[in-house]
Protein backbone atom coordinates (compact mmCIF):
# COMPACT_ATOMS: atom_id res chain seq x y z
CA UNK A 1 0.00 0.00 0.00
CA UNK A 2 1.66 3.07 -1.07
CA UNK A 3 2.23 5.77 1.43
CA UNK A 4 1.72 9.36 1.47
CA UNK A 5 5.50 10.08 0.94
CA UNK A 6 5.20 7.49 -1.66
CA UNK A 7 2.37 9.87 -3.60
CA UNK A 8 4.82 12.56 -3.32
CA UNK A 9 7.52 11.54 -4.53
CA UNK A 10 5.86 10.10 -7.05
CA UNK A 11 4.59 13.35 -8.84
CA UNK A 12 5.88 16.86 -9.53
CA UNK A 13 3.12 18.39 -8.30
CA UNK A 14 0.04 18.26 -5.89
CA UNK A 15 -3.40 17.76 -7.60
CA UNK A 16 -6.48 20.32 -6.47
CA UNK A 17 -9.99 20.98 -6.60
CA UNK A 18 -9.30 22.74 -9.42
CA UNK A 19 -6.97 20.62 -11.21
CA UNK A 20 -9.07 17.55 -10.97
CA UNK A 21 -12.08 19.63 -11.90
CA UNK A 22 -10.48 20.68 -15.23
CA UNK A 23 -8.84 16.76 -15.50
CA UNK A 24 -12.75 15.35 -15.41
CA UNK A 25 -13.91 18.14 -17.89
CA UNK A 26 -11.18 17.17 -20.27
CA UNK A 27 -12.15 13.89 -20.04
CA UNK A 28 -15.63 14.87 -20.91
CA UNK A 29 -17.43 14.95 -17.57
CA UNK A 30 -20.23 17.48 -18.16
CA UNK A 31 -21.90 19.65 -15.73
CA UNK A 32 -26.23 18.45 -14.93
CA UNK A 33 -25.26 14.56 -16.05
CA UNK A 34 -25.63 11.38 -13.52
CA UNK A 35 -22.41 9.90 -12.90
CA UNK A 36 -21.97 6.30 -11.43
CA UNK A 37 -18.17 6.86 -10.21
CA UNK A 38 -15.50 3.86 -9.09
CA UNK A 39 -12.28 4.82 -7.43
CA UNK A 40 -9.12 4.52 -6.46
CA UNK A 41 -7.45 7.60 -4.48
CA UNK A 42 -3.99 5.60 -4.34
CA UNK A 43 -3.74 5.85 -8.40
CA UNK A 44 -4.41 9.91 -8.33
CA UNK A 45 -0.86 10.74 -7.03
CA UNK A 46 -1.00 13.19 -4.14
CA UNK A 47 -3.94 14.76 -3.49
CA UNK A 48 -4.76 18.61 -1.53
CA UNK A 49 -7.55 17.50 0.94
CA UNK A 50 -7.52 13.91 0.01
CA UNK A 51 -10.75 12.26 -0.82
CA UNK A 52 -12.27 15.45 0.23
CA UNK A 53 -10.72 17.18 -2.83
CA UNK A 54 -11.61 14.02 -4.82
CA UNK A 55 -15.23 14.47 -3.84
CA UNK A 56 -15.45 18.03 -4.01
CA UNK A 57 -13.73 17.84 -7.86
CA UNK A 58 -16.75 15.57 -9.16
CA UNK A 59 -19.28 17.76 -7.02
CA UNK A 60 -17.76 20.98 -8.43
CA UNK A 61 -17.45 19.01 -12.59
CA UNK A 62 -21.11 18.19 -12.51
CA UNK A 63 -22.71 20.90 -10.21
CA UNK A 64 -24.16 18.73 -7.87
CA UNK A 65 -24.83 21.62 -5.44
CA UNK A 66 -26.96 23.45 -7.68
CA UNK A 67 -30.72 22.45 -8.14
CA UNK A 68 -30.40 21.82 -11.64
CA UNK A 69 -27.20 20.47 -11.65
CA UNK A 70 -25.73 16.95 -12.03
CA UNK A 71 -26.07 14.25 -9.57
CA UNK A 72 -22.75 11.57 -8.50
CA UNK A 73 -23.44 7.83 -7.55
CA UNK A 74 -21.18 5.68 -5.93
CA UNK A 75 -21.67 2.24 -4.97
CA UNK A 76 -21.31 1.57 -1.08
CA UNK A 77 -21.00 -2.07 -0.59
CA UNK A 78 -21.10 -3.55 2.82
CA UNK A 79 -20.00 -6.92 2.15
CA UNK A 80 -19.33 -7.36 5.93
CA UNK A 81 -23.11 -7.90 6.31
CA UNK A 82 -23.53 -11.16 4.76
CA UNK A 83 -23.39 -14.91 5.83
CA UNK A 84 -20.21 -15.78 7.47
CA UNK A 85 -20.39 -19.07 6.17
CA UNK A 86 -19.69 -17.91 2.47
CA UNK A 87 -16.85 -15.41 3.92
CA UNK A 88 -12.84 -15.90 2.34
CA UNK A 89 -11.72 -12.79 3.18
CA UNK A 90 -11.25 -13.53 6.02
CA UNK A 91 -12.51 -16.98 6.29
CA UNK A 92 -13.86 -17.10 10.06
CA UNK A 93 -13.69 -20.43 12.33
CA UNK A 94 -16.36 -22.52 11.49
CA UNK A 95 -17.20 -22.82 15.46
CA UNK A 96 -17.70 -18.75 14.90
CA UNK A 97 -19.86 -19.21 12.43
CA UNK A 98 -23.52 -19.47 14.42
CA UNK A 99 -22.08 -16.77 17.02
CA UNK A 100 -21.16 -13.86 14.19
CA UNK A 101 -23.95 -14.58 12.51
CA UNK A 102 -26.90 -13.92 15.22
CA UNK A 103 -24.67 -11.07 16.70
CA UNK A 104 -23.86 -8.99 13.48
CA UNK A 105 -25.73 -5.16 13.48
CA UNK A 106 -28.96 -5.08 11.45
CA UNK A 107 -27.96 -2.55 8.47
CA UNK A 108 -28.01 1.18 8.59
CA UNK A 109 -27.71 3.40 6.16
CA UNK A 110 -26.53 6.38 8.26
CA UNK A 111 -23.85 4.35 10.32
CA UNK A 112 -22.99 0.97 8.32
CA UNK A 113 -19.25 1.42 6.97
CA UNK A 114 -18.44 0.43 3.18
CA UNK A 115 -16.06 -2.59 3.13
CA UNK A 116 -13.08 -2.27 0.37
CA UNK A 117 -14.70 0.53 -1.14
CA UNK A 118 -11.75 2.81 -0.88
CA UNK A 119 -11.16 6.06 0.88
CA UNK A 120 -13.38 8.70 -1.61
CA UNK A 121 -16.59 6.66 -1.23
CA UNK A 122 -16.07 6.74 2.56
CA UNK A 123 -16.01 10.26 2.44
CA UNK A 124 -18.44 10.59 0.10
CA UNK A 125 -21.49 8.52 2.25
CA UNK A 126 -20.96 10.58 5.17
CA UNK A 127 -21.50 13.91 3.49
CA UNK A 128 -24.46 15.56 4.82
CA UNK A 129 -26.60 15.79 1.82
CA UNK A 130 -25.63 12.16 0.64
CA UNK A 131 -28.75 9.38 0.47
CA UNK A 132 -28.00 6.14 0.38
CA UNK A 133 -30.22 2.86 -0.70
CA UNK A 134 -31.52 0.15 1.85
CA UNK A 135 -30.18 -2.71 0.33
CA UNK A 136 -27.80 -4.13 3.43
CA UNK A 137 -24.75 -5.53 1.35
CA UNK A 138 -25.19 -3.98 -2.27
CA UNK A 139 -25.80 -0.31 -1.59
CA UNK A 140 -25.34 2.59 -3.79
CA UNK A 141 -25.27 6.12 -2.33
CA UNK A 142 -26.09 9.55 -4.72
CA UNK A 143 -25.75 13.14 -3.80
CA UNK A 144 -27.60 15.72 -6.03
CA UNK A 145 -31.05 16.50 -7.63
CA UNK A 146 -31.99 12.90 -8.76
CA UNK A 147 -30.13 11.26 -5.50
CA UNK A 148 -33.80 10.16 -3.91
CA UNK A 149 -35.19 8.95 -7.74
CA UNK A 150 -32.36 6.87 -8.22
CA UNK A 151 -31.51 4.90 -4.29
CA UNK A 152 -35.09 5.22 -2.95
CA UNK A 153 -36.76 1.64 -2.85
CA UNK A 154 -33.44 -0.62 -3.62
CA UNK A 155 -35.04 -4.24 -3.22
CA UNK A 156 -32.97 -7.13 -1.66
CA UNK A 157 -33.65 -9.01 -4.48
CA UNK A 158 -32.41 -9.03 -7.23
CA UNK A 159 -29.88 -6.73 -5.80
CA UNK A 160 -28.94 -5.37 -8.77
CA UNK A 161 -30.82 -5.78 -11.78
CA UNK A 162 -33.88 -3.64 -13.46
CA UNK A 163 -35.30 -2.32 -10.47
CA UNK A 164 -32.22 -1.59 -8.45
CA UNK A 165 -30.36 1.86 -8.45
CA UNK A 166 -28.51 0.58 -11.75
CA UNK A 167 -31.44 0.15 -13.60
CA UNK A 168 -32.48 3.83 -12.60
CA UNK A 169 -29.14 5.31 -14.01
CA UNK A 170 -29.53 3.23 -17.30
CA UNK A 171 -33.19 5.06 -18.00
CA UNK A 172 -31.21 7.76 -16.82
CA UNK A 173 -28.91 7.94 -19.45
CA UNK A 174 -26.00 7.94 -16.72
CA UNK A 175 -22.70 8.05 -17.86
CA UNK A 176 -19.79 5.67 -15.80
CA UNK A 177 -16.51 7.10 -14.55
CA UNK A 178 -13.47 4.56 -13.17
CA UNK A 179 -11.78 6.48 -11.44
CA UNK A 180 -7.93 4.84 -11.09
CA UNK A 181 -9.83 1.46 -11.62
CA UNK A 182 -10.57 -0.83 -14.46
CA UNK A 183 -13.65 -2.64 -15.41
CA UNK A 184 -13.10 -5.00 -12.65
CA UNK A 185 -14.58 -2.68 -10.14
CA UNK A 186 -17.19 -1.40 -13.50
CA UNK A 187 -20.77 -2.73 -10.92
CA UNK A 188 -22.90 -1.72 -14.27
CA UNK A 189 -21.83 -4.67 -15.01
CA UNK A 190 -24.17 -6.89 -12.70
CA UNK A 191 -26.80 -5.11 -14.23
CA UNK A 192 -25.80 -6.58 -17.66
CA UNK A 193 -25.36 -10.02 -15.87
CA UNK A 194 -29.06 -10.21 -15.46
CA UNK A 195 -30.22 -9.52 -18.63
CA UNK A 196 -28.08 -11.18 -20.60
CA UNK A 197 -28.42 -15.30 -20.47
CA UNK A 198 -25.49 -17.85 -20.88
CA UNK A 199 -25.47 -21.78 -20.06
CA UNK A 200 -24.35 -21.75 -16.71
CA UNK A 201 -26.85 -18.39 -15.33
CA UNK A 202 -27.65 -20.06 -11.81
CA UNK A 203 -29.29 -18.41 -8.33
CA UNK A 204 -28.06 -18.56 -4.92
CA UNK A 205 -29.13 -18.02 -1.42
CA UNK A 206 -28.29 -14.82 0.00
CA UNK A 207 -28.39 -13.54 3.73
CA UNK A 208 -27.87 -10.48 5.59
CA UNK A 209 -28.90 -8.55 9.03
CA UNK A 210 -31.58 -6.16 8.58
CA UNK A 211 -34.72 -4.09 10.55
CA UNK A 212 -38.48 -4.94 10.31
CA UNK A 213 -40.72 -2.93 12.06
CA UNK A 214 -37.37 -1.64 13.63
CA UNK A 215 -36.42 -4.93 15.08
CA UNK A 216 -32.95 -6.71 13.63
CA UNK A 217 -33.89 -9.71 11.24
CA UNK A 218 -31.94 -12.19 10.08
CA UNK A 219 -33.41 -12.73 6.22
CA UNK A 220 -32.25 -15.04 3.42
CA UNK A 221 -33.50 -13.94 -0.22
CA UNK A 222 -32.72 -15.97 -3.66
CA UNK A 223 -30.46 -13.46 -6.44
CA UNK A 224 -28.66 -14.12 -9.34
CA UNK A 225 -25.04 -16.13 -9.12
CA UNK A 226 -22.93 -12.88 -9.78
CA UNK A 227 -19.62 -13.47 -10.74
CA UNK A 228 -16.94 -10.56 -11.80
CA UNK A 229 -14.12 -13.13 -12.95
CA UNK A 230 -14.35 -11.79 -16.83
CA UNK A 231 -15.00 -8.15 -16.11
CA UNK A 232 -11.60 -7.01 -17.33
CA UNK A 233 -11.52 -9.19 -20.59
CA UNK A 234 -14.81 -8.03 -21.17
CA UNK A 235 -14.00 -4.13 -20.68
CA UNK A 236 -10.73 -4.73 -23.10
CA UNK A 237 -13.12 -5.77 -25.29
CA UNK A 238 -15.45 -2.49 -25.03
CA UNK A 239 -13.06 -0.42 -25.08
CA UNK A 240 -12.38 -1.96 -28.62
CA UNK A 241 -15.60 -0.52 -29.33
CA UNK A 242 -14.04 3.09 -29.33
CA UNK A 243 -17.14 4.17 -27.03
CA UNK A 244 -15.18 4.73 -24.29
CA UNK A 245 -13.15 8.03 -23.57
CA UNK A 246 -9.84 7.66 -21.41
CA UNK A 247 -7.30 10.17 -20.36
CA UNK A 248 -5.37 11.74 -16.97
CA UNK A 249 -6.99 12.66 -14.32
CA UNK A 250 -4.03 13.78 -11.31
CA UNK A 251 -1.22 11.60 -11.43
CA UNK A 252 -3.77 8.44 -12.46
CA UNK A 253 -6.09 8.06 -15.50
CA UNK A 254 -9.49 8.72 -15.96
CA UNK A 255 -12.37 6.31 -18.29
CA UNK A 256 -15.48 7.78 -19.19
CA UNK A 257 -17.97 5.88 -20.80
CA UNK A 258 -22.04 6.04 -21.17
CA UNK A 259 -23.84 3.03 -18.94
CA UNK A 260 -26.25 1.88 -21.46
CA UNK A 261 -23.64 1.62 -24.06
CA UNK A 262 -21.29 -0.56 -21.95
CA UNK A 263 -24.13 -2.72 -20.20
CA UNK A 264 -25.87 -3.33 -23.78
CA UNK A 265 -22.14 -4.53 -25.07
CA UNK A 266 -22.09 -6.33 -21.70
CA UNK A 267 -24.99 -8.30 -22.29
CA UNK A 268 -24.11 -9.61 -25.96
CA UNK A 269 -20.83 -10.08 -24.34
CA UNK A 270 -21.93 -12.63 -21.71
CA UNK A 271 -24.42 -14.47 -23.62
CA UNK A 272 -21.97 -15.10 -26.31
CA UNK A 273 -18.68 -15.44 -24.63
CA UNK A 274 -19.59 -17.30 -21.11
CA UNK A 275 -19.19 -20.79 -21.43
CA UNK A 276 -20.81 -21.96 -18.06
CA UNK A 277 -20.91 -21.53 -14.38
CA UNK A 278 -17.20 -19.21 -13.44
CA UNK A 279 -15.80 -19.47 -10.04
CA UNK A 280 -16.73 -16.89 -7.77
CA UNK A 281 -15.08 -15.64 -4.38
CA UNK A 282 -17.99 -15.87 -1.58
CA UNK A 283 -18.80 -12.61 -0.46
CA UNK A 284 -16.50 -10.17 2.21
Amino acid sequence: MPTEADSIAAVGAPASVASLTADLRALGVEPGGVLLVHSAMSKLGWVAGGAQGVVEALFDTVGARDADGGTIVMPTQSGQLSDPRDWSHPPVPAEWVDTVRATLPAYDPYLTPTRGMGQVVECFRQHRATVRSAHPTVSFAANGPRADEIVDDHPLAPALGDESPLGRLYDLDAHVLLLGVDHANNTSLHLAEHRADWPGRAQRIDAAPVLVDGRRTWVEYEDLDRDDADFVQLGDAFAATGDEVTGAVGAGSGRLMRLRDVVDFAVVWMTATRPGSLHRDAPA
